[in-house]
């Protein structure tokens, strides 16, 4: 019953995010498989790690895929680029069942989230009163984002 209500939560959480939140959600996400990945193969749990590997690849696939390359330029492609190299990092920590591939994809998918954060939360604007009706800063419209959801 817990597990049902908490991917209700989440599913409700996903179908209303914005796409800012959307990108979020699925660092965070990452962030958690590889963590776990990471207490599976100190346990020495091969399907537990393997596991959780799986389904950090398929999240950072998932914002590869999302990544709008025509309006995005130059942001998007270096983006790509780091997904890509992710990517491989999981692949090798999986096959050589090494920790230290999975420690660097931690140190990069926080640091990634910590920037969207801040797109999120621009320190300079105050909050709004109602955040359903926060409008995206001027200069972000304009620079245009590097993905699409």
């Amino acid at each position: 019953m817990l597990n049902t209500a908490h991917e209700a939560y989440l599913e409700n959480r996903i179908e209303s995010a914005a796409p800012l939140e959307l990108v979020r959600l699925l660092y965070q996400g990452a962030i958690g498989a590889v963590r776990e990945a990471r207490r599976s193969l100190a346990a020495r749990d091969i399907a537990g790690r393997s596991r959780a590997i799986s389904k950090a690849y398929g999240m950072v696939a998932e914002l590869t895929v999302s990544l709008d390359r025509e309006r995005g330029g130059e942001i998007a492609f270096r983006l790509a680029q780091l997904y890509d190299y992710i990517m491989r990092r999981l692949m090798e920590a999986n096959l050589k069942q090494i920790d230290e591939p999975l420690v660097e994809v931690l140190g990069l998918l926080s640091t990634l989230d910590e920037a969207w954060q801040q797109l999120q939360e621009p320190a300079t604007a105050p909050a709004p009163a109602r955040p359903w009706e926060h409008a995206l800063p001027e200069d972000a419209v304009t620079a245009g984002y590097a993905w699409t959801l």
